[in-house]
């Protein structure tokens, strides 16, 4: 008797269940007014049908071929819970720039454990506050100083590929760029050398690469997105997470410790000197000197902060940096035409570092740079959540919505980009320039959360291809990319070329 209570009590509970979401998806397919399709009219389980086919390597393609049938913007329904996938510029404009919609969407939730209530993460007053206390980090003062760290850390990549520049061996360069990239995101983010490029199997080296191959494979499967579910389907996955992050906390924590002590010092002998302090300050250096309501940072609040920064500024600077060598590689007038402007630029003194003043002169770089990010965006779609009601035309998203905005539709979209599959850095010149909108260049997002870092980004993207291609010719060798959605852009093939050592006469 008792059981069939429990039964029949558990059943009821079940339809009721079923019947608030089937009334929630009702409701949000009125409020949509006709905004973007459904791509499923199948109740409660909605689009998991077609989800099974999504992979991290063919995600482009899917959403591609999505927004070929369904229009620029549409609608996926799962268990009550509502998606909106667009490429429209409108709505991502009023999305993007809108002071109130700064929630990070739901699959961010699985970098809390790493990232905490870092930057990345955090909203509202929190964000608001440190967002505030680390701009000025970022002022082109700043960032001038930064350079010198740039050039030292390309000069170590240009020596470890120097014995590979044998014109017919074709190489990897994404892990050798990841390593430089953590290097440097190193120094400046932290003010000490990871030498990740001279110990390619030091712990921290090997922990970052768990923690982001193990967060990759959880993007991409839901279920693992919940702690509980990826602790339990997924345990040796989970047991390497927690490992790795532990590692990665304690050396950070290790770091901010260090860093305090020597701050302190630096002021008690520059108050002695009455001497003005460097500068150049590291992130970490800001932060150690900031308060937050009134209070300095806890370490906790300094150690979010700073891995978020190891997180961002390693996987897209990988990235970016990797695909834009790439493309040089598969074309040969385009490498040509840069080459040439670095050498009268330049001259023949390999041994010239790289400077601030100059990029201003350096105006084919910019143009192949960002034709590159338009090809390539290093973060191919970007998430928000909806914390109150978005109004667009007569519709209305409502407040829980999540909304992926594919940037890599829009960065190749034909309505701006006359044959948008195509590699020419000459259409971003003044004369050839298109009537670009608001949202049709945005490899970096746009808006109150934009990347905080790009103009670091830029210029050390920059920096990059200076050093490379001043040194090395770069050839079309190996596999061709095969596009690869982990948060970041990645290529199943890996990012192959090969490499002919340049002879100056």
């Amino acid at each position: 008797m008792l059981f069939m209570l429990i039964v029949t009590v558990l059943l009821a509970w079940l339809l009721r269940f079923f019947l608030n979401l089937a009334f929630k998806e009702r409701k949000y397919r009125q409020q949509l007014n006709g905004l973007a399709p459904n791509v499923s009219d199948v109740p409660i389980t909605g689009a998991l049908w077609q989800m099974r086919d999504f992979q991290p390597d063919n995600l482009h393609e899917k959403f591609a071929e999505y927004v070929q049938r369904y229009g620029r913007s549409f609608v996926a329904t799962t268990c009550g819970r509502m998606v909106l996938v667009t490429a429209e510029p409108h709505l991502v404009e009023t999305l993007l720039l809108s002071k109130q919609q700064l929630r990070k969407s739901i699959v961010y939730g699985a970098l809390r454990g790493w990232l905490g209530d870092g930057l990345l993460l955090s909203r509202g007053e929190r964000w608001h506050s440190m967002r505030k206390i680390i701009t000025p980090t970022f002022h082109f003062n700043i960032l001038e100083q930064y350079i010198d760290v740039f050039d030292r850390q390309c000069n170590v990549l240009v020596e470890k590929l120097k014995p590979l520049a044998n014109d017919q061996q074709a190489i990897n360069i994404y892990p050798y760029m990841g390593l430089m990239a953590l290097d440097i995101i190193g120094e400046a983010a932290m003010g000490v050398s990871i030498n990740a490029q001279l110990d390619v199997d030091s712990p921290v080296v090997q922990a970052v690469k768990d923690v982001t191959n193990t967060l990759a494979t959880r993007f991409v499967r839901p279920l693992l997105l919940h702690p509980t579910l990826f602790r339990y389907c997924w345990p040796s996955g989970y047991r390497k997470q927690v490992a790795a992050v532990q590692l990665l906390r304690n050396f950070t924590d290790n770091i901010i410790e260090r860093r305090r002590h020597q701050l302190l010092q630096q002021q008690e002998q520059q108050q002695k000197k009455e001497q003005e302090l460097p500068k150049r300050a590291a992130l970490l250096d800001t932060l150690l000197q900031a308060r937050y309501a009134d209070a300095p940072l806890t370490d906790v609040q300094i150690r979010d902060e700073v891995s978020t920064f190891i997180f961002e500024g390693h996987d897209t600077t990988t990235s970016a940096a990797s695909f834009c060598l790439y493309l040089l590689s598969r074309h040969a007038a385009v490498q040509q035409r840069l080459f040439e402007e670095l050498h009268t630029h330049y001259g023949s003194d390999l041994q010239r570092p790289v400077v601030y003043g100059d990029f201003v002169e350096l105006t084919y770089l910019h143009v192949v740079v960002k034709e590159s990010l338009r090809l390539f965006p290093p973060i191919p779609a970007v998430g928000r959540c909806l914390e109150k009601d978005l109004v667009i035309g007569d519709s209305i998203l409502p407040s829980g919505t999540n909304v992926v905005v594919l940037l890599w539709q829009l960065l190749r979209d034909e309505k701006f980009y006359e044959d948008p599959e195509r590699f020419w850095p000459e259409r971003h010149l003044a004369a050839n320039k298109t009537n670009e909108g608001f949202s049709s260049y945005i490899p970096f997002s746009a808006g109150p959360r934009n990347c905080i870092g790009q103009r670091f980004a830029l210029l050390e993207l920059k920096t990059i291809v200076i050093k490379v291609l001043r040194q090395f010719e770069l050839l079309p060798l190996g596999k061709e990319v095969k596009p690869s959605i982990k948060l970041v852009l990645r290529s199943v093939t890996g990012v192959n070329f090969g490499l002919k050592t340049r002879v100056y006469t």
